[in-house]
């Protein structure tokens, strides 16, 4: 009876939009009232007026993910993550962590909730919820409702709600073993869960327990032809797929060495010999292959334990209550450091002395050889002679982090019905959640350090007093005292393992997100139409979020030559009230089966932002039997989260930036030139090459800062759906089939966005003179070899002009038996007519749809299943179609819109099931069977994922996958 009333609710969800299960079996059952995702009013038909789509727990163990996010990407209406395994190796903060993006218009616009409610964040000063601390084998159902849903359940729902339903009332043991890895032997999989449930006698008190383990192995950059060497895009307009192979890094172990008139290195033997980054001209290459020890996905290993159940009071009232503990371990690697001298000397631009007075006497460094001293003069006018480095400190070790990170949620309350002349439905809850993060991370040095071990001269005056009048001292008397040892950075391995214990410097990183919730709410039927009953929901809630992310001191003073991260601290709350009302209008009339109308408003009050108000109404309209209309309109609101009020300036080294300045001339012409001359650093560039020439370190060393704004406001963001859905019901043909199209339209006003980069560059240089303010170029004193170049651009947060999207989703499936089995199917489509946003008032739009790094214009998905007997395959097919590079990128090289494009890819996975024992399930699975290739997104094209080189938020970087697994229900 249980399965019967499951696969009645789920085909009832179905023909309000939802996806139905591979294997529901579609049967009759009694109605019930039903609470369905984008309503607190409990109804008899599961029906909404939103688009409404659907994963089940059948769907999860037929896709044999360890991870939610993993299935949840397949389907077409979520765009690209901002993190997860395959793009998190270079974040300084939540590698590793898996977050959704509904309608590609940013994860803090989605809303994950937990059976209604909301959950903490697992990115610190972020909304977004970290899928990796739900375990998938707890689920239900997912429920993905599309369009603007604030009015509902608050702000962060201007795209929509991911919400997700965990299991209840299960009696009995279900374990659930499975390994597997890729056909290179890496991406190795182990997942071991076990799930107890138990109710009582009448069936009205219950509990579930599950406890499961994951472990994700690493993936290496090394390991896949694609991305195993340093590549560029050639940058050539006719062929920007075209790549420099070969593309090393400038920055080498054995270090690269400018003078007066040119640089060089050294080889193996310690020989000087000129510099040559790519190996032409026959000759060998110098540079440095980063892609060596880069990672395509990160190692995850997960600790998760969930709790869930009901206690009755009596017949009427509950105790109920939900837990969750996660401890997720993830580990990153990167290359080795690379340190250049203006990390150490800012303010002369990375010119080292080779020689300095002390006490009035000139010291030469003997540690500078005399090759480089007998080629360098004076650069910074101090009459001493000076060089300029870079180094990769291959001997500091790997870059890399370990984190620690705990989320731990607990929530419950109290419902149930009382009489009050009608019957009504009440629940009251309090939620607590934290997430923490512990981080250490290795390969940075200590830049004052390093200055110190730089400079040395010979203690002839034996001011150590050890009777050593020939040994190599640093200048400074009170670095002596703390330990300092000169350093030698003139070729492979020179550093000495005492001046390394120097110039060491470990860093680490805590966080803290808390979250705490209070809310309540009654729902009921108020009195009755000629159409049918009215039914209410009103209710309250009340929020705090607060977070906190703090680093090593060093790394807050920008001290270890990485990105400068001050510490980060926010808090507020919001107090919040909401109303709903479903009325139903016409019922069995001509043309008028039915007709309901439904409608939600929400007033709340932010402790950063003020009063905010969001609502939605809706339509719903059977004419005859088969078929339904439905339509919303949408008022949603977003208010700021703590990174976007509270963060300090912190330093990224962005990618794929065009300078526009380049090519410019003494006597080009036009606006954009002149402003380029206008800089100094510009002037003196083209002054010496005739025209502004960008070296590869220039290329590769644009830095900047993000920084949070303390007077933002709210944005709203409006949307509208138009639907239909058909359940035909007298063609025997296509009994038990489902079609549901939906128009959707999203705008949003005053959109909070940190501000593009390149838009800023761009419009900076043709236009918008305001903007210059966010860059900072090198000045003509550093020399030719960087003069003008960018040093920074910064990015901080406002209310832009906007945001949108608009596009239709279309649904179908089917089941009923083929043959000697059964065979359900679904298919999902999305296409995407427009997405835009304004990067700032009054600017022109920026039109993303369709842009690979986005969201191609069309994406699909297709899952079918055929079960007979004992023995079920199913299969899904993920198309993604053709893509863009951005605009705004190829506008810089005069290619039109859409001028470059990415073909489409499709994706298989496959799954075979075997029933024995009647409680025994043996699977064996593949993904990405036809091991379908990434296209070839390379390091200086946008949307290239660092050592991945492609856009692996989107694509399968790691390529075919095989797993086998054992499930026992006992």
């Amino acid at each position: 009876m249980k399965e019967k009333l499951l696969s009645r609710s789920v085909r009832l969800v179905c023909l309000g939009g939802m996806l139905v299960s591979m294997n529901a079996m579609a049967q009759e059952a009694p109605i019930q009232q039903v609470q369905v995702t984008g309503s607190r009013i409990p109804s008899p038909n599961a029906e909404s007026s939103s688009p409404l789509q659907v994963l089940t727990a059948t769907d999860i163990a037929a896709s044999g993910v360890t991870n939610l996010q993993e299935l949840l990407l397949k389907n077409p209406t979520l765009g690209a993550p901002a993190i997860s395994r395959t793009n998190s190796n270079f974040t300084t903060s939540s590698a590793g962590v898996s977050t959704v993006d509904l309608r590609s218009l940013g994860t803090s616009r989605t809303l994950v909730l937990v059976n209604g409610r909301r959950f903490v964040a697992g990115v610190p000063g972020e909304t977004a919820v970290d899928l990796n601390v739900i375990p998938t084998d707890f689920i239900e159902r997912v429920d993905m409702l599309t369009g603007g849903a604030s009015s509902t359940y608050g702000s962060d729902a201007v795209a929509g709600v991911v919400n997700i339903i965990t299991k209840r009332n299960f009696n009995g043991i279900i374990v659930d073993a499975q390994g597997g890895q890729s056909t290179k032997h890496d991406d190795t999989k182990k997942k071991f869960s076990l799930t107890w449930g138990t109710s009582n006698a009448e069936g009205t008190s219950n509990i579930m327990t599950h406890f499961g383990y994951s472990k994700q192995g690493v993936v290496y950059s090394k390991d896949r032809p694609a991305s195993a060497v340093d590549q560029n895009s050639a940058g050539d307009p006719d062929d920007l797929f075209k790549v420099t192979r070969p593309f090393y890094s400038s920055y080498a172990p054995q270090g690269r060495f400018f003078y007066d008139d040119g640089t060089y290195t050294y080889d193996r033997n310690g020989t000087p010999i000129p510099w040559n980054t790519n190996g032409t001209n026959g000759q060998q290459a110098t540079g440095f292959n980063r892609s060596e020890y880069r990672s395509i996905a990160v190692p995850t290993d997960r600790y998760l334990l969930a709790t869930t159940g009901t206690l009755a009071l009596n017949e009427n009232h509950n105790i109920f209550f939900e837990g969750n503990y996660a401890a997720t371990r993830v580990s990153t690697r990167i290359e080795p450091f690379a340190l250049g001298a203006e990390d150490i000397y800012p303010a002369t631009g990375g010119q080292v002395p080779a020689e300095f007075l002390v006490n009035g006497v000139l010291r030469r460094n003997p540690i500078v050889p005399q090759y480089l001293y007998d080629r360098i003069s004076d650069t910074d006018g101090d009459g001493l002679r000076d060089y300029y480095f870079t180094r990769r400190l291959s001997e500091v070790g790997t870059r890399g982090s370990k984190a620690n990170r705990d989320t731990f949620r607990l929530a419950t309350g109290v419902n149930g019905n009382f009489n009050l002349l009608r019957e009504w439905k009440y629940e009251t809850y309090i939620a607590y959640g934290q997430t923490k993060e512990s981080q250490s991370s290795t390969g940075q040095v200590n830049v004052l350090n390093f200055r110190n071990a730089l400079e040395a001269y010979q203690d002839v005056n034996d001011e150590n007093n050890n009777n050593n009048r020939t040994e190599v001292i640093c200048r400074d008397p009170n670095a002596r005292l703390q330990g300092c040892v000169p350093i030698n950075v003139f070729g492979y391995n020179t550093i000495s393992p005492e001046a390394l214990k120097y110039v060491t410097a470990p860093g680490s990183l805590e966080t803290k997100i808390t979250q705490k919730l209070a809310g309540g709410s009654i729902s009921g039927e108020i009195f009755d139409l000629p159409a049918g009953k009215v039914g209410a929901a009103v209710g309250f809630e009340w929020r705090g979020e607060e977070s906190s992310s703090e680093a090593d001191a060093l790394t807050q003073a920008g001290l270890n030559a990485g990105n400068a991260l001050p510490p980060t601290f926010g808090k507020f709350n919001v107090k919040e009230a909401f109303a709903e009302l479903r009325v139903p209008i016409l019922k069995d009339q001509p043309f008028a089966r039915s007709l309901d109308f439904s409608g939600a408003v929400r007033r709340g009050n932010y402790s950063t932002v003020g009063y905010t108000t969001s609502w939605n109404a809706g339509l719903e309209w059977s004419p005859i039997k088969d078929f339904r209309f439905r339509a919303t309109r949408a008022l949603s609101t977003r208010a700021p989260n703590i990174n976007e009020l509270y963060q300090p300036p912190q330093q990224t080294f962005p990618a794929d930036i065009v300078d526009p300045c380049v090519g410019v001339t003494a006597t080009s012409q036009g606006a954009r030139d002149a402003a380029c001359r206008a800089a100094p650093g510009v002037m003196a560039n083209i002054q010496t090459n005739g025209s502004f020439t960008l070296t590869q370190p220039d290329i590769q060393g644009i830095s900047g800062y993000d920084r949070g704004n303390p007077n933002l406001k709210a944005e709203k963001g409006w949307s509208t759906t138009v639907g239909l859905v058909w359940t035909p019901t007298n063609i025997p043909a296509i009994k038990n089939f489902t079609f549901t199209i939906d128009y959707f339209d999203i705008k949003i006003a005053d959109a909070l966005v940190f501000m593009p980069r390149q838009y800023a560059l761009q419009n900076c240089y043709e236009g918008d003179g305001s903007l210059c303010g966010l860059i900072t170029r090198r000045p003509a004193e550093v020399g030719a070899n960087s003069a003008g170049s960018l040093e920074y651009i910064d990015s901080p947060v406002s209310n832009s002009g906007g945001k949108a999207t608009e596009g239709v989703d279309v649904t179908a499936s089917w089941a009923g038996r083929v043959g000697p089995g059964r065979l359900t199917s679904r298919l999902s489509w999305t296409w995407l007519r427009q997405g835009y946003d304004v990067p700032a008032p009054g600017a022109p739009r920026d039109y993303w749809a369709g842009e690979l790094d986005v969201a191609a214009k069309n994406r699909a998905s297709l899952n079918l299943a055929y079960k007979w007997g004992p023995v079920s395959i199913s299969g899904t097919t993920q198309y993604i179609g053709k893509a863009a590079l951005d605009d705004q990128f190829l506008a810089q090289l005069d290619i039109p819109r859409n001028g470059v494009m990415i073909g489409s890819k499709t994706y298989q996975d496959f799954q075979v099931n075997y029933e024995f024992r009647k409680k025994w399930e043996l699977y064996l699975g593949i993904d990405n069977a036809f091991n379908t290739k990434a296209p070839p997104i390379v390091s200086g094209l946008p949307g290239s994922d660092t050592g991945t080189e492609t856009a692996a938020g989107v694509y399968d970087p790691i390529g075919r996958r095989y797993y086998a697994g054992l499930r026992v229900t006992l």
